[in-house]
């Protein structure tokens, strides 16, 4: 019973979140049900072969391993570095001991770029969307590319079809971006999912892989049904890797993404940094308000303790709880994982992902909500995001940049959509850890 309840909410919820999707539509006739079919079908699939098929999931568990084994190695680097500090559970191990993956993956995807093995398997995985959904070439290949390199390189991929791309191109190229996640911050999420266990870290990472891959089809289906397709005439069908320097050695390659790493990791501790004084900041407020009209007190019963007052992190709980709620989590965790959404949706998914791995290492969740949660925050939906893709794929071509501002809170809503249509589809096949 309790999976045809699964399997009913979840029905709901993909229907709801589709809705969602029509009801701002730019035109409503022109959405390809096809598309939207096949592309709903293609994540059901492929997440079910990644979660369900053993050999299947060994092929994929063979690759988390890998990455497991490079946290590892950054690990024992770090330790080097920096000594005691770098320590998983101690006080300074988010920024000496998470930080430092994003360097070495950053590194890492830049040998594989200059090697070529990554624009094969960017290559692999457009084809595949290409075929059974008839996207254009370009956004086969932006829609991959986003998987494993990010919304901020992938753009590099399809640049010498950006100033010719419509609207509904470029649109599917922003969600996509929106609802996927770097190669560089995966390593990051593992480490502080996975804790200091290579066990946890080896099923985090297939959970995250998951999440990445099977949003791409994700996104595709948001993005075409809010902004759909009407000049088919103009669509280019061929998919063509443009060739890229990716520096003039293994060195230099090397060398490049490690610089491009530090920046990463930088950009990173500096925007927790912001955004939780921010928090800190707004919650004084808001607890002094709940001071002044006896919330407080009522808030602390209701939620059993879990919520210390009037703050942020209760209103976000309170507003994104229906969502959480569509997505599968049971009742008991609606406002702790809607917390997680509006903290992912208002600021970042990395601050989402510290309140999740908090709650998650506290026993506050149950193994369902953790693996929804994981899921869902695995993107870049947010809205600092719609400024990195204005000012990175306007630079590379300036005659899109006032497409790429009229299309970026669609976007936002589309990437955001994608990531809650992967969470539900892993809510129904997952039950527990």
């Amino acid at each position: 019973m309790d999976l045809l309840g699964d399997v009913l909410r979840g029905f709901l919820g993909l229907s709801v979140m589709i809705g969602i999707c029509y009801a701002i539509s730019t035109s409503r006739k022109s959405v390809d049900w096809r598309l939207v079919g096949m592309g709903l079908g293609l994540q059901i699939i492929l997440a079910f072969l990644m979660l369900k098929v053993s050999f299947i999931r060994e092929i994929f568990r063979f690759i988390v391993n890998f990455f497991v084994m490079m946290i590892s190695a950054t690990e024992e680097s770090a330790q080097f570095l920096f000594g005691d500090l770098a320590e998983a559970g101690g006080p300074f191990g988010f920024a000496f001991y998470v930080l430092p993956t994003i360097v070495f993956f950053s590194a890492l995807s830049s040998l594989l770029y200059y090697l070529g093995i990554l624009q094969k398997v960017v290559y692999g995985f457009a084809w595949l969307m290409n075929k059974t959904m008839k996207l254009s070439g370009a956004e086969s290949l932006a829609a991959a590319a986003n998987v494993f390199i990010g919304q901020t390189e992938a753009p590099l991929v399809v640049k010498p079809y950006l100033e010719r791309m419509t609207r509904s191109e470029i649109m599917c190229l922003m969600t996509g971006g929106m609802a996927t996640i770097a190669g560089g911050v995966f390593g990051a999420y593992m480490a502080m999912l996975g804790g200091d266990t290579i066990e946890g870290k080896q099923l985090f990472g297939m959970h995250l892989l998951t999440a990445s891959i099977i949003s791409a089809p994700a996104a595709i289906v948001a993005a075409k049904v809010i902004f759909p397709e009407t000049d088919r005439e103009k669509i280019d069908t061929e998919i063509n890797i443009p060739r890229t320097e990716a520096g003039s050695n293994v060195l230099d390659s090397l060398s490049t993404g490690t610089t491009d790493g530090v920046k990463l990791a930088v950009n990173v501790g500096a925007m927790l940094l912001a955004f939780m004084a921010f928090i800190y900041l707004a919650n004084g407020i808001f607890f002094q308000i709940g001071e002044w009209t006896n919330i407080n007190a009522s808030i602390i019963t209701r939620s059993n303790g879990a919520y210390d007052g009037f703050t942020l992190q209760y209103v976000f709980g309170i507003l994104f709880s229906p969502i959480a709620w569509l997505l599968g989590v049971p009742g008991s965790d609606m406002i702790a994982v809607g917390q997680m959404l509006g903290e992912k949706t208002i600021l970042n998914e990395f601050f989402a992902y510290v309140t999740l791995t908090d709650m998650k290492n506290m026993g506050l969740l149950t193994d369902k909500s953790i693996i929804i949660g994981t899921y869902a925050l695995c993107g870049f939906a947010n809205f600092a995001s719609i400024g990195i893709q204005i000012g990175g794929i306007g630079a590379i071509a300036p005659g899109q940049r006032k497409t790429l501002t009229e299309l970026g809170i669609r976007a936002l809503v589309g990437g955001t959509i994608a990531c809650f249509l992967t969470a539900i589809i892993a809510g129904v096949l997952v039950r527990e850890l």
